[in-house]
């Protein structure tokens, strides 16, 4: 079985019974680039490091609908992450989407572990702005990373 992740986080395990798994950075998006904190080549390379360890992991980039993608990888599975009820409506409705697209992909949706449930990016952003510790919230990778957007030096 070949999964794809479109969000990455806490839900991505490496002992899954998957003979690949591939996670998508999606570079469709309805807001433009200019709100991110990091350009997606940033973001792409972050996540690539992060999941390097890991041999049935692989890390690509889409323009395409997903579910368009997951047909042209011989993937039957699109794992969402959520970490709260908003998360969970929002990802419920692009399920349907996609199912009315692509009547044989499944979605399966994973919560977080309660360690990150109630964790937003932005205010992770905000905290680390302020130099707050937010070691326990990202990956040390992700920490240094933000402590130099923010010109933080330790």
């Amino acid at each position: 079985m070949v999964v794809i992740g479109v969000t990455y986080g806490d839900v991505i395990n490496p002992s899954w019974p998957s003979e690949r798994v591939i996670l998508v950075h999606d570079k469709l998006k309805i807001r433009d680039d200019s709100l991110y904190l990091f350009s997606e080549d940033e973001r792409l390379s972050m996540i690539k490091e992060l999941v390097s360890g890991w041999d049935n992991v692989t890390v690509h980039t889409s323009n395409k609908l997903i579910v368009d993608y997951a047909h042209e990888n011989k993937a039957s599975v699109l794992l969402r992450g959520v970490r709260n009820f908003s998360d969970f409506s929002y990802e419920f409705d692009l399920s349907l989407l996609n199912k009315g697209l692509a009547s044989d992909i499944e979605t399966v949706f994973l919560p977080t572990d309660p360690e990150f449930f109630v964790l937003r990016s932005s205010s992770i952003k905000e905290l680390a702005a302020f130099n707050g510790d937010i070691s326990k919230m990202v990956p040390p990778l992700v920490e240094k990373a933000l402590k130099e957007k923010y010109g933080i030096i330790e």
